[in-house]
């Protein structure tokens, strides 16, 4: 049996994202009796078990913890602490545990998360093999400035890996800026959440969902699933629905730092009783959120790939969406891209003003819509699967060890 050791600075119950979620997927199609995967991350709750098994991987917790911290304490000191903090101990944690276990390779989730801890290991280690997965949603140039003070480590974060994984041609492209030769870089995409693909939510558990948000007949919900940060762009929504006639509402799922500056700006814009927050939602109920809606708008501003508008296009809902990233390669719009069959509406980035035409669009044109959506979920199908995914991550990543 092969042993993978995982670096990433989340996992669940934490907070988590795309790329938290991915590794739970991979993971959880992987034989245990192939591979067994051991994880370092932080723990920050007290109640957390520093050791605990969670599907397929036996996760071990470092880090300044707090009983049952509130997301505002995460950003304040002392947690605020634990990911600078999280490029060392993790490093040195890897060390203890691998003097027990003898891991065949390290797994890093992020470069600028999770690269630094890794190539330290690499560099001690060198025996070991090392694969780093490049899931960033985040600006390049934002990513960059921010590890400029690690910068030797974070360049070799690139370099010193036996073979990188990345989620789009973008990330590819930044993967060749930072000096991996063609021959180590690996592009398999992520994939849709499988509850929408697998649609296990039936139609009378979404009727009875819409119940518990009191939505009317006659009202239209456009929804955006991901963490409220800036660039997800949800300020931008809030803004074209001052636009937009008075039985459109927009429903927020989930939470994050931007989540007070949202508020605020609902109440300047005196849409109080059309914007929904519902705070943080366990990914295994998003999905009913999506369904009971009519349109998904996640107009980002940066973008690696994009799990939750591929989810959106699993669940057949119209997607209105930028082109930012790793979205050009799969967002293709009717107007835009004449050589591709459209997927979803496509709008430049800080434009309330195409979402509105985007919106209208879709609501005016249902015939449109049905086609747009049938083909936006034949290639999620085909193309985002996380059984495929896994298969690849198995034959092309961990059979190098």
């Amino acid at each position: 049996m092969q042993k993978i050791l995982i670096f990433s600075l989340a996992y669940y119950p934490n907070q988590i994202s795309g790329a938290e979620s991915s590794i739970k997927d991979i993971t959880e199609r992987i034989d245990p009796n192939d591979i067994e995967f051991h994880m370092v991350t932080l723990r920050y709750n007290s109640e957390f078990s520093k050791i605990e098994k969670i599907g397929n991987v036996l996760v071990h917790r470092i880090g300044l913890v707090k009983k049952n911290p509130s997301f505002e304490d995460l950003g304040k000191i002392p947690l605020d602490l634990n990911k600078p903090l999280y490029q060392f101990l993790a490093t040195a944690k890897a060390c203890q545990l691998h003097r027990k276990y003898k891991y065949d390779a390290i797994w890093a989730m992020m470069a600028h998360s999770a690269g630094v801890p890794a190539v330290i290991f690499k560099l001690t280690h060198p025996k070991v093999k090392y694969f780093l997965t490049l899931q960033e949603g985040d600006p390049i140039d934002y990513i960059e400035k921010t590890m400029k003070p690690l910068w030797p480590l974070f360049t070799r974060a690139f370099t010193k890996a036996d073979k990188v994984q990345v989620i789009s041609t973008f990330l590819a492209n930044w993967a060749k800026k930072r000096g991996v030769p063609d021959d180590k870089i690996e592009l398999i995409y992520d994939g849709a959440n499988p509850r929408d693909l697998n649609e296990v939510v039936s139609e009378q558990e979404i009727a009875e969902f819409k119940k518990t948000l009191n939505k009317k007949s006659d009202e239209i919900y456009l929804v955006n699933t991901a963490r409220l940060v800036h660039q997800k762009a949800n300020d931008d929504v809030i803004r074209a629905l001052k636009s937009l006639p008075d039985n459109i509402k927009f429903l927020i799922v989930g939470d994050g730092p931007d989540e007070a500056m949202l508020k605020n700006l609902t109440k300047e814009l005196d849409l109080e009783n059309r914007v929904i927050f519902t705070g943080r939602v366990d990914r295994s109920e998003v999905t009913k959120y999506r369904k009971a809606a009519d349109i998904f708008i996640c107009p980002s501003r940066s973008e690696g790939l994009g799990h939750a508008l591929l989810s959106a296009m699993a669940s057949r809902l119209p997607v209105v969406a930028t082109q930012e990233g790793g979205l050009a390669e799969f967002i293709f719009d009717a107007q835009r891209d004449l050589d591709k069959k459209a997927t979803a509406w496509a709008v430049d980035k800080d434009s309330p003003e195409q979402i509105v035409s985007a919106v209208k669009d879709i609501l005016a044109n249902p015939e449109k819509t049905k086609k747009i959506t049938d083909t936006a979920r034949i290639m999620v199908e085909t193309k985002y699967n996380w059984d495929m995914i896994a298969k690849d991550m198995r034959d092309k990543i961990f059979s190098n060890i």
